[in-house]
């Protein structure tokens, strides 16, 4: 597994002490674990190294490594679609132990007349994760957006380290360099394949797709995760 340890200077420290621990800094019992997963940018990058993500299996992994808190999942959904393909994924987390977080996708018309959709969930995972902060002693964060940096750092200053789960396996790596050096530890995704890869004998038959659902699909996952704007071409 690859990882790679940065130190921090955070206030009031949690029970860790053992800096050069690579993982366990505590004992799994005492060890209070949030996750938060950008669900358009984790689905991008497991798709670049060509694999599923298995969400049961990922549950399992993390209650494993110490006290799951909570497990947050974010996505931005187009409402007026008849039929979205997310949709049954977000059904399945909301009642298999994730906190489901969507927001409906607004769409605008650019400078050039292109007409654009947009869906970014910066804000909400933010705010979810800073007041959170206090009730747990790691975060992990699947995502490679440049833009959480400063997000990682606000909560390292509490005294909460943060894994970040993203990949540099792929020709341009995933996630944005800023973020990889500010996070405690960094993950490699195609690492944990092993442990989270869905069966490919489990893989649903693809299913027809109706109106734009599928097209919205197929741009998120060629979104640039260090992109300011989670925005979409028409």
């Amino acid at each position: 597994m690859i990882f790679e340890m940065r130190g921090h200077v955070a206030a009031a420290p949690k029970t860790f002490t053992n800096n050069n621990t690579r993982e366990n800094l505590m004992s799994p019992a005492s060890n209070k674990i949030a996750l938060f997963i950008d669900g358009a940018n984790l689905y991008a990058t497991a798709k670049t190294l060509g694999f599923d993500i298995d969400y049961k299996r990922l549950l399992k992994e993390f209650q494993s490594r110490g006290t799951l808190v909570r497990a947050f999942y974010y996505t931005a959904i187009i409402e007026d679609q008849e039929y979205s393909s997310i949709r049954p994924l977000i059904d399945w987390l909301d009642y298999n132990g994730y906190t489901v977080v969507t927001k409906a996708t607004k769409e605008f018309i650019d400078a050039s007349g292109r007409r654009k959709v947009k869906g970014n969930m910066d804000i909400e995972l933010a705010v979810d994760a800073m007041e959170l902060a206090e009730h747990v002693d790691q975060i992990v964060l699947f995502s490679g957006d440049g833009d959480f940096r400063s997000l990682v750092e606000a909560v390292q200053r509490r005294g909460v380290r943060v894994t970040v789960v993203s990949t540099i396996s792929s020709q341009p790596p995933m996630i944005a360099d800023e973020l990889r050096r500010q996070a405690d530890v960094f993950t490699d995704l195609v690492e944990l394949q092993s442990k989270l890869g869905r069966d490919p004998s489990e893989r649903p038959a693809p299913r027809e797709p109706r109106h734009h659902a599928p097209q919205f699909l197929q741009r998120a996952t060629t979104m640039a995760p260090r992109g300011d704007d989670d925005d979409f071409d028409e």
